[in-house]
């Protein structure tokens, strides 16, 4: 690498922050050590050293010091390796806070509740978390159209490139097709969003996603494996308290 810099990333194959990482290296060109991290059972020295606050994925460490939390890694990647790739941010300041505001939209108002939406505790936690996803989407949907594209032809969230709120949302998409196999919800829904269901297409298409997003099939298998196994565990935690 240019100027004898090192990069490691610790991170996990399941994680879309992770991916959202890998996915500006290999838009930036950077070539970089991935360290994958046991999160359930084994988290490693090395991460609970480099993120001690959080304790979680994704961890950039660039040359022995160490930067957390995708999105400003990102940024960062964006900053120390200016030189290299096309830019994840524009050059005029109120595009690149607009970007932001777009990219901690995504995060807050989109995940969270799509989240809630598998894992809430209740099927009425589950269905409001879905409701306010889909909602999420469809505010995304206006974002985009602001953007310039116009009835899904061409056009990124970045203009006519690949920018900073495309690899956030793009991080997501092996989820969004993973929850589209295994329950037929389809948080990017031609009906709903189309512009965006459009977009979606030409971001899997991209040459970094499709190196770097992790298989579908994959994903499917391990969520069906472990909704299986907390099932189980839930049966289990059930007979128990009724044999007291």
């Amino acid at each position: 690498m240019a100027g004898g810099d090192e990069l490691k990333l610790l991170g996990s194959w399941l994680s879309p922050f992770a991916t959202r990482v890998k996915l500006a290296l290999a838009l930036k060109g950077l070539s970089y050590t991935e360290v994958e991290q046991d999160l359930f059972c084994n988290k490693s020295e090395l991460l609970l050293r480099s993120n001690p606050v959080h304790k979680k994925v994704p961890v950039l460490i660039h040359n022995g010091a160490a930067v957390c939390e995708s999105v400003i890694i990102m940024q960062y990647i964006d900053e120390a390796f200016a030189f290299a790739g096309p830019s994840l941010l524009p050059s005029d300041p109120h595009e690149r806070a607009v970007a932001r505001f777009w990219a901690s939209y995504i995060d807050d108002k989109l995940v969270i509740p799509w989240v809630r939406s598998f894992r809430g505790r209740t099927e009425e936690e589950k269905s409001e978390g879905l409701e306010q996803a889909f909602a999420a989407a469809e505010t995304l949907e206006g974002a985009l159209r602001e953007c310039g594209s116009k009835e899904g032809k061409g056009g990124f969230f970045g203009g006519e490139r690949v920018g900073l709120v495309d690899v956030t949302l793009g991080s997501l998409l092996t989820w969004a097709h993973a929850a589209e196999v295994m329950s037929g919800t389809r948080i990017f829904d031609p009906a709903r969003t189309p512009l965006l269901a459009a977009w979606m297409a030409r971001f899997d298409d991209l040459d970094a996603a499709r190196a770097v997003l992790p298989d579908v099939a994959r994903m499917v298998e391990f969520k069906t494996k472990q909704a299986r196994a907390l099932a189980a565990a839930a049966a289990a935690a059930g007979a128990s308290d009724h044999s007291k």
